[in-house]
């Protein structure tokens, strides 16, 4: 199938669920939680629709009023959500994020089973994947036996029909039964995407090397990933592209709380590669992508939550344009 008939620009697979964010505490002292719409792939896809690309979602909520409102948010937020398929046996999973005063967080996760780790090869729609220009997955759609399968099954449904992929780890060691098993499903990962999106702790535990550069080199004489990008928190990123290493310094916001800027940060780079030629990305188009990219992350960090909470093109290039500012007048 020719690129330009494709109708979809990003399908992803993979885990929707509610983050419970700490929100203050109650008059009687309380801790109080907001029901944040989350889950990576629906993030990158919730970023994307801002940017007015077109996504489609392949995934399991339960048939409970968790599993309701998130197809509802999906939907507002533009992402075709036919493929969204809901479980009468298995409730919607939970995260509750329990953050730090520097942002930082630590997850409790409410999954075992949670609907979307019921996800079946079976149900997995091929006709859309074969409709998008690039597929989209992480490593939490690959905890579990069956929805590993599903995973499987839609990349070698996305290589077979010339989509582009990309894979975005995001580890989150409470939910394997060994960090053994993550690392193996990981490398399933790194050895079919085009695109690879990795965070400075995920190349360390993945390569058992300290230095971030040392560990992509790693990753690229393994793998040989065409584009490879760093995430390094309030430090910036780094992208690996043939041979090249750009990197751009990230943007001082106050931040709010840290979920979802991996995931915003990856939208807008597949945003960029959307506009751009993936074979052919010049030092400067590598650079203008991480520096727009890292504004959109730093701007998800101002608000609770990551699905509500995309940022605008607009705020993303005053962002930009401050900071560039700031840096002529010292």
């Amino acid at each position: 199938m020719e690129e330009n008939k494709k109708t979809i620009d990003v399908t992803a697979l993979g885990e929707l669920l509610v983050d419970f964010t700490m929100n203050g505490q109650s008059e009687q002292g309380n801790p109080l939680f907001e029901a944040c719409p989350g889950g990576a792939p629906c993030n990158v896809l919730a970023f994307l629709q801002k940017m007015e690309k077109k996504t489609a979602f392949i995934g399991k909520v339960g048939n409970d009023q968790f599993g309701k409102m998130l197809k509802e948010t999906i939907e507002e937020a533009g992402i075709h959500a036919s493929n969204l398929i809901f479980d009468n046996q298995v409730n919607t999973t939970l995260a509750f994020v329990h953050t730090f005063k520097n942002g930082d967080r630590d997850f409790s996760f409410y999954r075992n089973p949670g609907a979307d780790m019921m996800l079946t090869a079976a149900e997995v729609n091929e006709e859309t994947i074969k409709q998008s220009r690039i597929f989209h997955f992480g490593t939490l759609s690959m905890t579990a036996e069956g929805v590993r399968e599903a995973t499987k099954k839609a990349v070698k449904t996305a290589k077979e029909n010339g989509c582009l992929i990309s894979f975005d780890p995001n580890l989150r060691p409470p939910l394997w039964e060994s960090l053994e098993l993550a690392r193996t499903q990981m490398e399933y990962g790194f050895a079919n995407c085009d695109i690879l999106k990795i965070s400075d702790n995920e190349i360390q535990f993945v390569s058992g090397k300290e230095d971030y550069d040392e560990g992509i080199q790693y990753l690229i004489d393994k793998y040989n990933i065409p584009l490879i990008l760093l995430t390094m928190g309030a430090d910036g990123s780094r992208a690996y592209y043939k041979g090249q290493k750009v990197e751009q310094a990230g943007f001082e916001v106050d931040t709010i709380e840290t979920t979802g800027a991996g995931d915003t940060f990856c939208g807008s780079a597949l945003n960029y590669i959307l506009e751009h030629d993936l074979q052919n990305l010049s030092e400067t188009e590598l650079a203008e992508m991480l520096k727009i990219s890292n504004a959109a992350a730093a701007l998800v960090t101002t608000k609770k939550g990551a699905l509500k909470s995309m940022p605008e093109k607009e705020e993303i290039n005053y962002l930009i344009h401050l900071e560039e500012n700031r840096r002529k007048k010292k």
